[in-house]
């Protein structure tokens, strides 16, 4: 940016201030940058940011927290990301009122498969970034209209944020699906926030579409989750929050998913689900199970044992429709402490594997036999 100023001779002191001349505040206020560099070093005081083409590079966050109150972040043409062992996030972002959004024919392009080897986080002889933390958005912020491709691992990761809007925005991680070499690109990981809307997504990936783990009155509205794990709240225990109050899930599809919607509580944790409504949800072509509450969650395999340290209660389960393959099963419920379930026009079919339904409230409805 080229800065033009005017120099005003102080009465008083006879010394020149440098003042910023209209030309140049217009400047400052819409600021394109097209190195990540200058980008996270020129960004206070920008009321518009426009990134334009930015090749990010290796070990490098994409550094936009902190933004003035109000600002505009514009993705414009394609976001790279060079390749480093480290755990990122590529790009970060905070502020109050903050408006993210996709200029026409965006691309951010996440460099995943430079980093895919079939074992994700679990590799620690190879480190991956985390994609988009979504860290402390405030009042009524936005991300809105972003085409997202191959992030290495999570997506978005959204953590102490209150208010914020996630519409139309689009993770295809489809290209990790070749050999398997995609894994743990969750879509949106949700932690310790509050009124957190996501809507009208699509999400293709090898993990959760939506994971909860902590937080109050989050809506997950009129998604796509094709391939991964499904729709989940949870893992919910051994997070610095464990407390989930409020999720609400309507008229989203789940398709070609290990699971279509599920409840997990870790295993021998602490914490609570309450108020969870699942409503209006389309099952395709489910490998595993179709509507799956667990009390025994463990990260690789289920213990089979449910624990009752993180109860859940007051779950609604309606018009939950769809198909589950052979060799799944349609219904899979593993309680130990589960209360106060509402169940009703639930119609899922084609898993061979008999449902399993132990802890399954009194009087929910649920038809787990």
């Amino acid at each position: 940016m080229v800065k033009v100023s005017t120099l005003i001779a102080g009465a008083s002191m006879g010394v020149a201030y440098a003042v910023a001349a209209p030309a140049e505040l217009a400047e400052r206020a819409d600021c394109v940058f097209t190195d990540a560099a200058k980008a996270n070093a020129n960004k206070v005081g920008c009321s518009v940011i426009r990134l334009s083409n930015i090749a990010v590079p290796a070990g490098v966050t994409l550094d936009l927290t902190g933004l003035d109150t109000g600002a505009s972040v514009i993705f414009e043409g394609k976001t790279t990301f060079g390749h480093a062992q480290w755990d990122g996030p590529l790009i970060s972002i905070s502020g109050t009122n903050i408006q993210v959004s996709g200029g026409p024919g965006h691309l951010i392009d996440g460099n995943g498969p430079a980093w895919w080897d079939r074992q994700g986080t679990n590799n620690p002889a190879n480190r991956k970034p985390k994609f988009f933390a979504a860290h402390k958005l405030l009042g009524k912020s936005t991300i809105k209209g972003l085409q997202v491709k191959n992030t290495p691992v999570q997506a978005f990761s959204i953590d102490g944020s209150h208010g914020l809007i996630i519409d139309n925005v689009t993770i295809d991680n489809a290209e990790g699906d070749n050999n398997g070499l995609g894994h743990n690109t969750d879509g949106f990981d949700v932690g310790d926030s509050t009124d957190i809307t996501i809507q009208n997504s699509h999400v293709a990936n090898q993990d959760d579409c939506l994971a909860v783990n902590s937080g109050n009155n989050i809506k997950f509205l009129g998604n796509t989750c094709t391939g991964g794990h499904g729709i989940s709240v949870g893992s919910v225990g051994g997070h610095k929050n464990n407390v989930v109050n409020g999720v609400t899930v309507r008229g989203c599809t789940v398709a070609n998913s290990d699971n279509g919607v599920r409840i997990k509580a870790l295993a021998g944790a602490s914490g609570s689900v309450t108020d969870v409504t699942f409503d209006g949800i389309t099952l395709q072509n489910i490998s595993k199970s179709g509507i799956v509450i667990q009390q025994d969650y463990s990260n690789g395999s289920p213990t089979g044992t449910p624990t009752a340290g993180v109860p859940i209660k007051q779950v609604t389960l309606n018009n939950i429709h769809g198909n589950v393959l052979s060799g799944g099963t349609n219904i899979y419920i593993l309680c130990a402490n589960c209360s106060a379930w509402t169940a009703s026009l639930i119609n899922i079919n084609g898993g061979t594997k008999a449902n399993t339904c132990t802890g399954v409230p009194a009087g929910s409805g649920l038809p787990c036999k």
